[in-house]
């Protein structure tokens, strides 16, 4: 994985630069854009990067391991690849870019309903490793089958999502027509014509589709017949009675996703859950919301003993993780940092991003003296003390 570093891109920064170059405006604006004013968006990030770390420069210190174990299964690093829908509008084939990354690295990469690649195709590159992602469905009879379809696909892991019970406000994805699906308007074409790379990339590919849930989508449908049916298809809003019966239904580990409140997580544990990300979907749905790093502090207190705690939303580098760590997160996901990888590389985003931020994050480790993940939450500096 080595060999796949470009020295010219070294930080997720960069990678970000050199995608904005190379989309369209309007695939750009889906992959940055948050919802509203964006306040969220950026409160993420920028609350994670006020977390400290205490360095211990005399101690006696034997060396780094990345080297976590999530649900009995140890990953090669403390993160993984957040879903994110409709990533082959980005850049083409980027799902599989990143799950075949993922599996190389020995990393978890989770798969979204409304992804552009199959759960069967995902499973074909990942052995069956990876986890799948849930958009409740409406009707039973589909949530059934897209249930059954992970788990013969061996999938150990489904995530629940919480922090969607309506679809995101977000003022440039209206302003460009991506609603879902997205609709080609003049200024679209206009922008696919200069940038030539991402055009030929995504014709030589074909349309992106949603891949999973292609075989229930009815045949012939316009753009916006589509876009109807999918707004029709899935209930975004869970209770109780639907998590319970998605634990009696899954053979597997149970993550909910969207986790901020003692409350909700108190009740998401009763109805059999394995384990939480504390998340809020990117800064995509509220952007009066709190940034995850937050109430991540609470729910280690009140319930981090009872279950997993993971989070998403606003990591974006190697000392991000180890702040998210550092705070008493046993796993981190990321979406964005990743995206940018294949959008600014291609075929190689996937591996150059995953070895720069187990790079950044050993330095971070080594600097620090931290010896596992498990002992980043003794080098956190707490506002308490």
């Amino acid at each position: 994985m080595e060999d796949s570093f470009n020295s010219s891109l070294p930080s997720i920064e960069h990678l970000r630069q050199r995608a904005k170059r190379r989309l369209p405006g309007f695939a750009f604006d889906y992959l940055e854009g948050g919802c509203f004013s964006e306040i969220n968006l950026r409160r993420n990030t920028d609350e994670i990067r006020d977390v400290q770390l205490r360095p211990y420069y005399l101690r006696d210190y034997a060396g780094a391991s990345q080297k976590t174990e999530l649900f009995g299964r140890t990953y090669d690093a403390p993160f993984g690849i957040a879903p994110i829908g409709l990533q082959g509008l980005m850049w083409p084939r980027a799902t599989e870019i990143l799950a075949k990354a993922a599996f190389k690295a020995n990393i978890p990469f989770v798969l979204s309903t409304v992804g552009t690649a199959s759960i069967e195709k995902v499973a074909e590159l990942t052995e069956g490793n990876a986890w799948f992602q849930l958009y409740h469905p409406v009707e039973e009879d589909l949530r059934d089958k897209l249930l059954k379809r992970a788990e013969v696909a061996g999938f150990p892991t489904l995530v629940i999502l919480a922090d969607t019970p309506t679809f995101g406000y977000r003022p440039k994805e209206i302003r460009n027509g991506l609603s879902i699906p997205p609709r080609m308007t003049l200024k679209n074409v206009l922008q696919m014509t200069t940038h030539p790379t991402w055009s030929f990339s995504q014709l030589f590919a074909g349309a992106p589709e949603f891949q999973t849930m292609k075989p229930y989508i009815p045949k012939g449908l316009s753009m916006k017949h589509l876009g109807l049916f999918m707004n029709k298809t899935f209930s975004g809003r869970l209770n109780a009675e639907k998590i319970k019966r998605l634990r009696d239904r899954w053979p597997g580990k149970l993550v909910i996703k969207g986790i901020v409140t003692t409350e909700d997580a108190e009740q998401a544990i009763a109805c059999g859950v394995d384990g939480m990300i504390v998340s809020n979907h990117g800064g995509r749905q509220l952007d009066a919301g709190q940034s995850t790093i937050k109430p991540l502090a609470e729910l280690v207190r009140t319930v981090g003993d009872r279950t997993t705690l993971m989070i998403d939303s606003g990591v974006r580098s190697g000392p991000d993780v180890a702040c998210a760590l550092a705070s008493g997160a046993k796993f981190t996901f990321m979406g964005r940092s990743f995206m940018y990888g294949v959008c600014a590389m291609g075929n190689k985003g996937g591996e150059h991003t995953i070895f720069m931020l187990k790079r950044q994050l050993q330095q971070v480790m080594e600097q620090i003296a931290c010896e596992r993940v498990e002992d980043f939450p003794k080098h956190l500096i707490r506002d308490d003390v």
